[in-house]
């Protein structure tokens, strides 16, 4: 055991109940599970009300944790930090960094939290980016998931990290994502890479606009609208 809880957030991915599973036994006790739940925001301050201590584990439905991963290890976040990351690997273009990556958060940060699209970037106090490795973003379950992946992350390189990435870092990141080509569904990560591009140029300072990247039935129709339904389940 670990002494913290662990929270998983789900909303439709293939293959959360064998991640869901994982994460349970690499962290040594139960993990909760918040699902379905529309609204990003709200989804986030749903799982600080599902922990039990006031600085628990959050991971995406998609977040694969290394069997190896020091879970014991992890000591509790200093004052002033609001959330610890942990990096995760790209399966699509080999990428290794905060995106998708296992969290350490406290409750307080997330009830407090202000508007931002990357909505953990509104959380109060500091974030602690830790150069660890926790395990792989399996995103690319799908075409949907893999094209939602690569549109919505380049959307927000693209605007401007919202993390206080330099220019050049986050130019790096796009040229990996528009160049995808390891992995399943890596094409449609890398095409819709580029679509994420164009719709930040797009819509600029738009917020309104550029809000509806925590619209799932936004996006979706996007998706079936550029690459049909059928592809929606892979």
């Amino acid at each position: 055991m670990t002494g913290f809880d662990a929270v998983l957030l789900l909303y439709d991915e293939p293959m959360a109940n064998a991640l869901h599973r994982r994460l349970g036994r690499v962290l040594g006790g139960t993990v909760k599970g918040l699902q379905g739940v529309r609204g990003m925001r709200r989804a986030y301050r749903l799982c600080a009300e599902l922990a039990d201590t006031e600085q628990f584990f959050l991971a995406d439905g998609d977040f694969s944790i290394d069997t190896r991963f020091p879970a014991a290890d992890v000591q509790p976040l200093a004052d002033g930090i609001s959330m610890r990351v942990w990096r995760a690997v790209n399966p699509v273009n080999g990428l290794t960094y905060g995106y998708g990556g296992l969290k350490l958060i406290r409750r307080e940060a997330l009830r407090e939290m202000v508007e931002a699209v990357d909505v953990l970037a509104a959380l109060p106090g500091k974030v602690e980016f830790c150069e660890v490795t926790a395990g792989t973003t399996r995103f690319n379950q799908s075409p949907y998931h893999a094209w939602k992946a690569g549109f919505r992350e380049c959307a927000m390189l693209a605007r401007g990290s919202e993390y206080g990435m330099a220019d050049a870092d986050a130019q790096a990141r796009l040229d990996a994502w528009t160049d995808s080509r390891e992995g399943d569904f890596a094409s449609y990560a890398a095409a819709d890479a580029r679509d994420g591009i164009t719709f930040a140029r797009e819509t600029a300072w738009d917020t309104a606009r550029f809000d509806a990247l925590n619209d799932p039935a936004w996006l979706k129709n996007r998706f079936t609208t550029a690459h049909s339904e059928r592809t929606v389940a892979g």
